[in-house]
């Protein structure tokens, strides 16, 4: 059997040098939020709630004498559990407890350390987070991207320039990396301190990643 002769092709292999940049923004804060909480505890349900509905009306009360705008205070979780001691085994029934917890967005930072003393001296007597945050992250984000295709860039040119390589300046492939603009908090446990409640903001890290792919 005869068979026709089929030309072959080369094709020349596309070389590429894969390079990761990344970008970093620090930026302050422009906003605080606490998450404020009123825990009760009793034998009677109605009697519980009812008294943590009045401690935590006081606690709203004097924050609005603040002048905090009502909008920026929400309420974030509320909930009835039973609670049970073990003893010798068995379990005991002890009461319930009613939590009541709210949200505080404060756009004066300083302030925070008094709110937090205000709902203190007002019957709070917990603080589960206190978050700083940025209204416009996203415009940071673009900054610290930015960043992250420079840095690539500079990556690709020294090791194309070490390695003595042609280097095609246009990429062939951008990748860019998912990203979570981070949000600092800490936990707080309430106290009354004459001295007053101290509350560092420090600075927000926004980061972004990108996978770039250069020919040569």
């Amino acid at each position: 059997m005869l068979y026709s002769s089929i030309p072959s092709f080369s094709f020349p292999m596309v070389r590429v040098i894969t390079v990761t940049g990344n970008g970093v923004v620090e930026v302050s804060p422009n906003y605080v939020q606490l998450q404020i909480e009123v825990r009760t505890e009793g034998k009677d349900v109605q009697q519980t709630q009812a008294e943590n509905a009045q401690i935590m009306n006081r606690v709203i009360q004097s924050l609005l004498e603040l002048n905090i705008p009502r909008e920026n205070i929400q309420t974030a979780a509320f909930n009835i559990l039973p609670q049970y001691d073990f003893i010798e085994g068995k379990q005991v029934f002890r009461g319930y407890e009613v939590t009541n917890a709210i949200t505080v967005k404060l756009t004066d930072i300083a302030k925070a350390g008094i709110v937090i003393d205000t709902a203190v001296a007002n019957g709070a007597n917990s603080v589960s987070s206190i978050k700083f945050g940025l209204d416009n992250p996203e415009l940071v984000y673009q900054q610290a991207l930015q960043r992250a295709l420079q840095n690539a860039q500079t990556k690709a040119q020294t090791i194309a320039q070490t390695m003595k390589l042609a280097l095609y300046p246009q990429p062939v492939s951008i990748v860019e990396e998912q990203h979570n603009v981070p949000i600092p908090y800490k936990m707080l446990s309430m106290a009354s301190s004459q001295a007053g409640t101290p509350i560092e903001q420090g600075e927000i890290s926004i980061t972004a990643t990108v996978t770039v792919k250069y020919q040569y």
